[in-house]
């Protein structure tokens, strides 16, 4: 496996005073001078305020959904992305921002699967407001398999799938969280196992994951079983650091 490190990139984001004179509310979030990020509310201001100035992205958080930082969301993209390219998005989530991104920012043919009835509803919402074109699919349960018509191929299938091994007690339901398996592998590597049929010619697979040492491995070597080139791309947003699984046959 290749590994890389992002360490430096040109810094973008959002100065909390810039955020505030989009979103005065965000105010009564201050404290001490400082932005409270442990408040949901604060949080989702914050994020859709971000989405706007740095990209120009209107976006709708679910109430009960995880708040999807863009910033993180756009390096991950940037990592396998270079424009134009045919793409898949395996479970968009409510705010489908990654799809909504490579829509509008990147210029690729973009499709995108969601299973959560509510969350569907509000990706497609936010992929009217924002003018772009996404083919959204309606998930039953499946990944790709079932779903997706099997003569399509694509350039790149990329997810920030769930990783957990059992459900937590944060704000991210079962579908968003639990990944299954000892590590919370096993719909990755479903999902590896999938995409070998979807993928045109040097296509790529890219999954979006955090710091999870055992995680990783066990991807990692399931994904070389199967008989992909694996590059993992290690960037920080933030505090948190994430990693690129970047998956060539």
């Amino acid at each position: 496996m290749q590994t890389h490190e992002i360490k430096s990139m040109r810094m973008i984001g959002l100065k909390i005073e810039d955020a505030l004179k989009m979103f005065p509310e965000l105010q009564k979030y201050i404290k001490n001078g400082k932005l409270d990020f442990g408040n949901r509310k604060a949080r989702i201001l914050y994020n859709k305020a971000v989405a706007k100035a740095v990209f120009d992205i209107e976006v709708e958080y679910h109430p009960r959904g995880l708040i999807t930082p863009p910033i993180s969301r756009y390096i991950f993209l940037k990592t396998f992305l270079r424009g134009g390219e045919k793409v898949l998005e395996i479970g968009t989530g409510h705010s489908a921002l990654m799809a909504i991104m490579a829509a509008k920012l990147l210029n690729c043919e973009v499709w995108a699967t969601e299973i959560n009835e509510e969350f569907f509803e509000y990706a497609k919402r936010n992929i009217k407001r924002n003018k772009v074109q996404v083919k959204l699919i309606k998930s039953k349960g499946e990944i790709i398999k079932g779903l997706i018509p099997e003569e399509e191929e694509f350039d790149v299938i990329f997810s920030a799938p769930p990783y957990y091994e059992k459900p937590t007690k944060g704000v991210l339901t079962p579908i968003e969280a639990v990944g299954g398996g000892k590590y919370g592998e096993e719909f990755s590597i479903k999902l590896l196992n999938e995409a070998r049929e979807y993928l045109k010619p040097l296509g790529k697979v890219a999954l979006f994951l955090p710091d999870k040492k055992p995680l990783l491995k066990v991807i990692t070597e399931k994904a070389e079983e199967l008989g992909y080139t694996v590059k993992d791309i290690k960037f920080k947003a933030g505090t948190r650091v994430r990693h690129s699984l970047i998956f060539t046959l």
